[in-house]
């Protein structure tokens, strides 16, 4: 049975799993108010609501 020689480091463990959370794609959602593409869960950048509520004054 093969076994790792030495122990993988923090850095290097982490280093390999980066790429896997660079090849997917954020979703976008349209906003309700001004139907512009958004992100899930943030405020709109375009008009600045939240859940109805106007949250960000532009």
């Amino acid at each position: 049975m093969a076994v790792p020689k030495r122990k993988t480091s923090k850095s290097r463990r982490d280093r390999r799993r980066t790429a896997k959370t660079r090849l997917s794609v954020t979703p976008t959602n349209a906003c309700p108010q001004c139907s512009a593409p958004k992100k899930p869960h943030h405020a709109c950048g375009h008009c600045g609501t939240y859940r109805g509520r106007q949250v960000i004054s532009l």
